[in-house]
């Protein structure tokens, strides 16, 4: 048994009214297979609970009975309860943040790191003499987006449920914050944590614009991978992954070398030994990735974990661990390597970083402005932005 939110269409103007009823938990129908949720309450006492929850909405046409109300731009696949009024205010997306709804602890987990990342950051750049030191500023600028990101998450959790296109726009930004943070990574990496036998490279040299280039394409396909999600949920599940996937491996194909040369290796590996801090930040981004694609535990039982426990909650978790061990990780590298660094030259300069992340900010913030403007283009019957009432759940989304 579980608890829905009802959500009923009013006269033009008027909006949404909610309210919540039973029913027993089930897995949203995918095309040419039934629904199979029950209301688990007489038809006479829902009957009611309709006419209680949509008082004052004429014409409205009543779904079957044989199946919870949904709508299936906010449905998340395998969460039966928990959802907020689809056309809530700024203000009550705010308050809702301080409800138990599931979203709640999506918002918290990202809302709290983003505060002890600024921390790390204010703390390192007050340093003596550390905003100062050139080679201290590649770590500043892997800071900057590991603020952003968190604090991009966690407002697009928040206001998501304004509507339909505040919902998808929200997530663009959200996608553009970590295709950023993406970018950030190839900072330090450069800087500290390439192989000796990169060092002055060719792909050393075009490590970080090719990482700038790769957050266009993150930023690109996973806005892209939310209009075909409808039509083509697995496709659009594989583009999002995909565009996470891809700049991951490769703003780690130095720490993979390092850690390929030092396997076999019963002897100190010097200056390629990776620390434990590394090996922490790698598992947790296989546990993360792991998360976003099993969407496990509850696809194991729908309905138990919309509140406290789901995928989407324990995919931040290990994101934000992740990206503390990536900083200690960081910042191991910096201190280990520093005197046999400072032997080679930089390959990228104050002026070449600074055009490289301007160019990148300008570039991501271009692509959530194109598509947005293909959302305010597109006709309000456009499924993409449909918020109407269907019955019997919908596809699978995955966010």
């Amino acid at each position: 048994m579980g608890w829905a939110t009802l959500c009923c269409s009013l006269e033009a103007g008027q909006g949404w009214d909610c309210s919540w009823l039973p029913f027993v938990s089930h897995s949203p129908p995918r095309p040419g297979q039934p629904a199979t949720t029950f209301l688990s309450l007489p038809s006479a006492w829902l009957a009611g609970a309709w006419d209680s929850a949509c008082r004052g909405a004429p014409g409205l046409l009543p779904s079957s009975f044989g199946a919870p109300v949904k709508l299936w731009v906010f449905w998340e696949d395998c969460i039966m309860s928990g959802y907020r009024c689809p056309t809530s205010s700024a203000l009550d997306c705010i308050l809702s943040s301080f409800q138990m709804t599931n979203e709640t602890v999506n918002i918290w987990t990202h809302f709290l790191p983003t505060w002890y990342f600024l921390w790390r950051l204010l703390a390192l750049a007050g340093g003596p003499g550390f905003r100062a030191e050139p080679y201290h500023w590649p770590l500043l600028i892997f800071l900057l987006p590991a603020c952003l990101y968190p604090f991009a998450s966690c407002c697009a959790h928040t206001f998501s449920s304004m509507s339909p296109r505040a919902r998808h726009i929200c997530y663009f930004l959200d996608y553009g914050a970590l295709s950023l943070y993406s970018l950030g990574c190839a900072f330090p990496y450069a800087a500290y944590s390439m192989p000796a036998s990169w060092l002055h490279s060719h792909l050393h040299q075009l490590f970080v614009p090719t990482a700038a280039l790769n957050s266009f394409l993150c930023t690109s396909l996973s806005c892209y991978s939310r209009f075909p999600e409808l039509e083509s949920p697995g496709l659009s599940k594989f583009l999002r992954t995909a565009a996470f996937a891809y700049p991951f491996l490769f703003d780690n194909l130095p720490l993979f070398y390092r850690l390929g040369l030092c396997w076999d290796r019963a002897h100190d590996c010097g200056q390629e030994a990776l620390s434990t801090s590394h090996v922490y930040h790698l598992f947790c981004a296989l546990l993360t990735g792991f998360l976003f694609a099993s969407h496990l535990p509850e696809r194991l039982a729908p309905g138990r974990f919309d509140y406290i426990g789901h995928s989407h909650q324990l995919f931040h978790i290990c994101a934000v661990l992740g990206t503390h061990f990536q900083l200690e990780a960081v910042l191991a590298d910096m201190g280990s390597r520093r005197a046999w660094l400072a032997t080679q030259e930089p390959t990228l300069g104050l002026a070449g970083t600074v055009a490289t992340l301007g160019l990148a900010v300008a570039g991501n913030l271009l692509i959530v402005v194109a598509f947005t403007a293909v959302l305010f283009q597109a006709p309000r019957t456009y499924s993409l932005l449909q918020g109407d009432l269907l019955e019997g759940g919908t596809k699978a989304k995955h966010q």
